[in-house]
C-alpha cells in the first residue's frame, strides 16, 4: 500500500469518526430539547451542542470530499450558523422573560429587571 492510498484511508476514517461525533452532537441537542424543562436550558441544548455537531459534519464533508469548491460552499454555511445561533437564541431568551415564561427565581442576576416594562416609544 503506497502513501497516497494510507493518506485516503486514514482522511476517510476521519470523515467517518467527524460524521459520527457531529451526528451524536446534533442529536443530543435534539434530546435536551425534549427532556429540559425551561427555556435557558433548552435553549442552551439548542445551540452549543448543534452548532459544533454542524461544524463536525461539515468538516467531515469537506475532508471526505477533498475539493475546494466544496470547502467555499460550507465555509458560508458555518458562518452563518455560527452567527444566527447565538443571536436567535437570545432573541428567544429575552422573548421569554418578557412574557414571564421563565423561571424568575432561578436567575442569579436579573440584569432586565428595570426593563421589563415596555417604553412608551415602542409603540406597545
Amino acid at each position: 500500500m503506497d502513501a497516497a492510498t494510507a493518506l485516503d484511508a486514514g482522511l476517510n476514517v476521519a470523515s467517518l469518526i467527524l460524521i459520527l461525533i457531529g451526528a451524536v452532537l446534533c442529536l443530543t441537542a435534539a434530546i435536551g430539547l425534549l427532556r429540559f424543562r425551561d427555556v435557558p436550558t433548552r435553549l442552551h441544548a439548542a445551540t452549543k451542542p448543534q452548532v459544533l455537531g454542524l461544524i463536525l459534519i461539515c468538516l467531515a464533508v469537506a475532508l471526505s470530499l477533498r475539493s475546494w469548491p466544496v470547502v467555499a460552499f460550507l465555509v458560508p454555511i458555518v458562518l452563518i450558523q455560527l452567527a444566527t445561533a447565538p443571536l436567535s437564541a437570545h432573541m428567544v431568551g429575552r422573548q421569554a422573560y418578557r412574557n414571564g415564561t421563565m423561571d424568575h427565581t432561578a436567575l442569579h442576576v436579573d440584569e432586565l429587571a428595570d426593563s421589563k416594562q415596555t417604553p412608551p416609544a415602542a409603540g406597545g
